[in-house]
C-alpha cells in the first residue's frame, strides 16, 4: 500500500514465488547453526522493499572474538551476511550506492553456539543496529595510530 498525492491509498497485489531455502526471521538462528568447517552458505531472503523481490544471502564465516562473562575468557565466531541482488538491479544497485550493508553477527564457539552481538541493518534503508546480549564484555578496541 502506498500514499497517492490525492491522500488516498493504492492497493497492489503481487505474488512472490518463495523457494524452499527461505531464512526470513531466522537469521541469527542459521548463523548460530553454521557447520564448523563451512567456509560459506547461501540462503534465500525476502527483501523488505516497496517492491518485495527474492535475494540471496551469502554468510561466510571472518575470524573469532574474545569475550568475558564473569572475568572468564572465551571465543566468539564472527559471521558476515552479505545480500545478493541478482541481475540488473544488483548491478545498478551497486553502482548508484544502494547495496545493502553487510551484517556481522558473533556467536559463541563450543558445543552449544549462543548469540552474542549483531550489527546490520534491520530492513532497507534503516540505520545500523547494534544488538547484543547484557552480560558478555568485549575489549575496547585500540586507538588507530597515525
Amino acid at each position: 500500500m502506498r500514499d497517492l498525492s490525492d491522500g488516498k491509498n493504492e492497493i497492489s497485489t503481487d505474488h512472490v514465488g518463495l523457494p524452499d531455502d527461505l531464512a526470513n526471521g531466522l537469521i541469527s538462528m542459521l548463523v548460530k547453526n553454521v557447520p564448523p568447517a563451512a567456509a560459506e552458505i547461501t540462503v534465500s531472503m525476502v527483501a523488505a522493499t516497496p517492491k518485495p523481490r527474492v535475494v540471496k544471502l551469502t554468510i561466510t564465516p571472518q575470524g573469532e572474538d574474545s569475550f568475558s562473562i564473569a572475568g572468564l575468557q572465551h571465543k566468539a565466531k564472527i559471521f558476515v551476511a552479505k545480500v545478493k541482488i541478482s541481475g540488473v538491479t544488483g548491478a545498478v544497485a551497486s553502482l548508484a550506492g544502494k547495496q545493502p550493508p553487510d551484517n556481522h553477527f558473533w556467536i559463541s564457539a563450543g558445543d552449544a553456539p549462543i548469540f552474542l552481538k549483531s550489527e546490520g541493518p534491520i530492513a532497507a534503508n534503516t540505520p545500523v543496529w547494534q544488538i547484543e546480549m547484557a552480560s558478555p564484555e568485549w575489549p575496547q578496541p585500540k586507538a588507530s595510530q597515525p
